[in-house]
């Protein structure tokens, strides 16, 4: 068994989880009022749709690491992440203007159809009520993962460590997120500032937090132990995101759920274009900066896009470099002091299955 292996029975067991309390959730908005039950099936029809579940799983699996023993317990509270990266994923939506997420509507899309029927007014009244209820949906999936924690079974002290703990996660995130934003409005970037945003909206929200927020609840956080899940985290992170941005131009759309293309359409700025525009020609560097941001990218100019990501080095350059950032990663791991050899097993795993993955 292999950690994807693993990480597919962890999925078995967490999705079921999840699906009671969303069914639990409906009912109780439903006495409230039909649009905050409407915004709670929006938030669970988005969970449930897709996903791999890494951050959940590595809630759990830094619990098992630093010594926890309640599976019950990790396994229930665990579900406050997948809610958060909901909540996250709702609002980036937006941010991207993308239609499409887990191979569904987008929640803000899906809103905007209903402001369609509901109100007879312009396509921007209805794109704006559709954003506008988006966010406020977004906000409900940040109270209910809150929710979960507090209502949790571990202590008082654990409890309000692990609300801290996400509340900061969260900031970095958004941190991060806003750095990106400033980045592809502005149409330059330096790999420097690349690999800060990556750290702060993929390492730290992806694997850093979680692994953290696990040890947290076992009660074993001393500062050795934290410092061990950052150093593994870190340049993880950093390899995910540039197998992300790969798979945003060169994956399979039925794999990845998302417009393969939607990267050049938003004007993304990635590593993979800046080492292009770095290597190329006047003339490739210029088709680049055409295709870069144009709303109606046709299936032969991303080809073209792609073929000059290629012939630059680029293609290449990122794949090293996350492979790079892997070998930094399995190194941090022999440090860190575990206290369960499947969470050992399964966070070596991870890091190989990074530069590999499709999805």
């Amino acid at each position: 068994m292999d950690a994807i292996d693993i990480l597919k029975n962890y999925k078995k067991i967490f999705d079921p989880c999840l699906e009671k309390y969303f069914k639990q959730k409906m009912k109780k908005a439903k006495e409230v009022d039909f649009f905050a039950s409407q915004a709670i099936k929006m938030i669970a029809d988005f969970t449930l749709a897709g996903g791999k579940r890494i951050r959940p799983a590595l809630v759990y699996y830094g619990y098992l690491a630093s010594g926890g023993k309640e599976d019950k317990k990790i396994l229930e509270v665990s579900m406050s992440l997948e809610i958060i990266h909901s909540f996250l994923l709702i609002h980036d939506d937006i941010i991207d203007r993308d239609e499409k997420r887990h191979g569904i509507t987008t929640v803000h899309e899906k809103y905007k159809k209903i402001g369609q029927r509901i109100i007879s007014k312009s396509k921007e009244d209805s794109a704006h009520f559709g954003n506008s209820m988006a966010i406020i949906t977004g906000d409900i999936a940040y109270a209910m993962a809150n929710e979960i924690i507090f209502n949790s079974d571990f202590s008082p002290e654990i409890i309000i460590k692990a609300l801290d703990k996400m509340q900061n996660i969260v900031y970095i995130t958004c941190a991060g997120e806003m750095l990106d934003v400033v980045m592809e409005n502005r149409g330059k970037t330096t790999e420097k500032e690349i690999l800060h945003m990556f750290e702060g909206k993929t390492s730290r929200y992806t694997f850093e937090g979680p692994l953290h927020f696990g040890a947290i609840l076992s009660g074993n956080s001393n500062k050795k132990s934290l410092d061990a899940f950052s150093a593994y985290s870190l340049p993880l992170g950093k390899a995910f995101q540039i197998r992300d941005d790969i798979l945003g131009i060169f994956g399979d759309e039925k794999k990845t759920g998302k417009p393969v293309g939607s990267d050049v359409s938003e004007g993304k700025q990635t590593l993979l274009l800046l080492k292009a525009l770095q290597n190329g020609t006047r003339e490739q560097k210029k088709t680049l900066q055409k295709y870069l941001g144009k709303k109606d990218l046709a299936k032969n100019e991303l080809e073209e896009f792609r073929q000059i990501i290629r012939e630059t080095g680029s293609l290449k350059y990122n794949q090293e470099l996350s492979e790079k950032f892997v070998v930094q990663s399995l190194e941090a791991l022999k440090k860190i002091e575990f206290k369960n050899n499947e969470a050992k097993f399964f966070m070596e795993g991870l890091a190989q299955y990074i530069i590999k993955r499709e999805v």
